[in-house]
């Protein structure tokens, strides 16, 4: 330990020290870590009081096992995870306990250390944590690059842009697919590979780019396979306070609606509340007026911005960490207006899905740079209406086409490796996305492939910085940073483990819309997502019907198997085989399995 105490204001990636926790059961490979810090502690558990235990800190995660029980490991926080760490008391400090570490965590919970107060003794540990939590401050590489995980699937391989667009139909005689975009200079925030009508040129595009936020022109996210009304998603108009128009921008909303000669009229769906629309004006956006877009109607979803959802999220911390106020909850609940932004969400996504679904018209949608209601808004419909992305494989392209390569700005909604945890830019817009699907699969428990464990993997990684999947802004970035030649994906280690994120009652339907029930009555908090970390809900995971029904496929499977190798064993027995079967498996409808 002193050689390690030595070493730890020392740069330690890259060199050939390795030194590896002895756990007993140890964590999943994750290549080459380091132990940075091993010292005992107290930790201050919001549920069980002080507990003596020794901390761990590799250049990953924290790792706490008790010294009052039987080694029992406490805490496993991933460093990603952690949002701020605060000095807690002085040297001076009075009072058992008072002097140590507060750790804020963006996953719900919050963590404290108390440490003798002699001899500095937190110093290191702030300094280790500050230091590894946050890299990009300290000129450190995001650990997702130094991450050495081998897994038997390639997730970067999951999506392929052409792929799905062929998949849709695409391209056809009225849409294109189009490669103006490629070295990322008509957008920079936009992928490479974008469709457009069919009749729009790419010159038409340029002078479009000039009149949409951001450079962000409407372009296609779905087309129904039937009535071919599609989904275009943008940012908003730059009209600004004089009401400037822009024929271009006019002219190619009215080539959108024409693709399809059975609809009049085109949607357009601003996802901001009116009054934002308007105030936006001030600062050069704005939104589409009836008299400069005659063959259009618009509709506000009045679905409020990021520094809204953030405080309603903090709000919904501050009433389940640590403890439920039992006496209080409805109202305390109600007070978040988590719900309340939840349902206006998806509110918003079955207006979307219902107007294509139903062939009334093609829809574009927007907010102001079109990046974080408008990927919310355009996915949940596009899982309303697919039922291709109600799939382990189809959901994982949905959130790499609509959120990652759309460049939703996960970097800056996030904070990877940024100590600056009071940054405006954050706010939990990908969160509450994956809410709104949960919400979706308590009421169609059998439309999903995957089950609650899936999504709350999505987002446990969304913050760990093990994997590259969710770093940084946009498709640019990424590939300047050769995101995925140097990282790997969370998909990797989804795919070589499906079973684990299957949902038992699925069962597969083609073109089954879903219209989730968006009333407040009919949802509900997220218990095992928000609350998990208190352990009197963990006491009521895994849920016991689903428990019972894999225990009940798994007894199946046994029969089966023992049924073929029964089959197998009398095999040579049977005299004639042209009245045997040829392989067990041709006994199989004769298996009854009456759960």
């Amino acid at each position: 330990m002193s050689l390690l105490r030595g070493l730890l204001g020392m740069e330690l990636i890259g060199r050939s020290v390795r030194l590896f926790l002895d756990f007993q059961e140890k964590p999943a490979s994750l290549g080459t870590f380091f132990i940075l810090i091993d010292k005992e502690v107290i930790y201050i558990c919001p549920f069980n009081g002080p507990i003596k235990g020794r901390v761990y800190i590799t250049n990953y995660r924290l790792y706490l096992r008790s010294l009052e029980t039987d080694s029992a490991l406490i805490l496993d926080v991933p460093l990603g995870v952690i949002s701020r760490i605060e000095k807690m008391g002085g040297a001076t400090s009075r009072g058992e306990n008072s002097y140590g570490l507060d750790i804020t965590c963006k996953d719900m919970r919050n963590l404290r250390f108390a440490l003798k107060q002699e001899g500095h003794s937190r110093r290191d540990m702030f300094e280790i944590l500050t230091r590894y939590a946050f890299p990009l401050a300290h000129s450190l590489p995001i650990f997702a690059f130094l991450n050495e995980e081998k897994f038997d699937v390639d997730g970067w391989m999951v999506y392929n842009p052409v792929e799905e667009y062929r998949r849709q139909g695409l391209p056809n005689h009225h849409w294109r697919i189009t490669f103006i975009n490629k070295c990322y200079e008509l957008c920079d925030t936009y992928p490479a590979l974008l469709v457009v009508p069919y009749r729009a040129s790419d010159d038409d595009l340029r002078r479009v780019a000039t009149f949409r936020s951001r450079n962000r022109i409407p372009v296609l996210s779905w087309i129904h396979p039937e009535n071919k009304t599609v989904i275009m998603r943008c940012s908003q108009p730059l009209v600004g306070m004089s009401g400037k128009r822009n024929k271009d921008d006019e002219k190619y909303l009215d080539v959108i609606r024409e693709t399809n000669r059975q609809v009049n009229k085109l949607t357009i769906y601003d996802a901001r509340p009116n009054v934002n629309a308007v105030a936006n004006k001030a600062t050069g956006g704005g939104y589409e007026s009836d008299d400069a877009y005659h063959n259009a109607e618009l509709f506000f979803l009045d679905i409020h911005n990021i520094h809204v959802m953030r405080e309603s999220l903090k709000k919904v911390k501050d009433i389940v960490y640590p403890n439920v106020e039992e006496s209080h909850w409805l109202s305390s609940l109600e007070s978040t207006h988590w719900l309340e932004h939840i349902k206006l969400v998806l509110t918003g996504a079955i207006q979307v899905a219902d107007r294509v679904s139903s062939g009334k018209s093609s829809v574009v949608v927007h907010c102001s740079d079109g990046w974080d209601r408008t990927a919310q808004l355009t996915s949940l419909a596009m899982l309303m209406l697919d039922s291709y992305y109600r799939s382990i494989e189809g959901f994982e392209i949905l959130v790499q086409k609509e959120w990652i390569s759309f460049g939703h700005k996960f970097a800056s909604r996030i904070g990877h490796g940024d100590k600056n945890h009071a940054d405006a830019d954050r706010s939990p817009i990908f969160l509450q996305f994956v809410d709104c699907v949960w919400q979706m699969s308590k009421q169609f428990p059998t439309a999903f492939e995957f089950n609650e464990r899936f999504l709350i993997i999505i987002l446990d990684h969304l913050y760990s910085c093990r994997f590259g999947t969710f770093l940084y802004n946009c498709e640019s970035a990424r590939e300047k940073q050769k995101v995925t030649e140097r990282t790997v994906s969370l998909w990797s280690l989804i795919n070589s483990n499906k079973d684990k994120f299957k949902n038992p009652f699925y069962t597969k339907e083609i073109n089954r819309v879903l219209y989730p029930v968006a009333s407040m009555r009919h949802l509900e908090l997220w218990v095992n997502y928000y609350i998990r970390w208190n352990p009197r809900i963990k006491q009521q995971q895994p849920n016991p019907v689903e428990q019972r029904y894999m225990e009940l496929l798994a007894l199946r499977d046994e029969y089966i198997k023992r049924l073929e190798e029964l089959q197998l064993a009398n095999s040579p027995k049977l005299s004639d085989p042209s009245t045997s079967p040829s392989s067990p498996s041709q006994m199989m409808p004769h298996v009854q399995t009456h759960f």
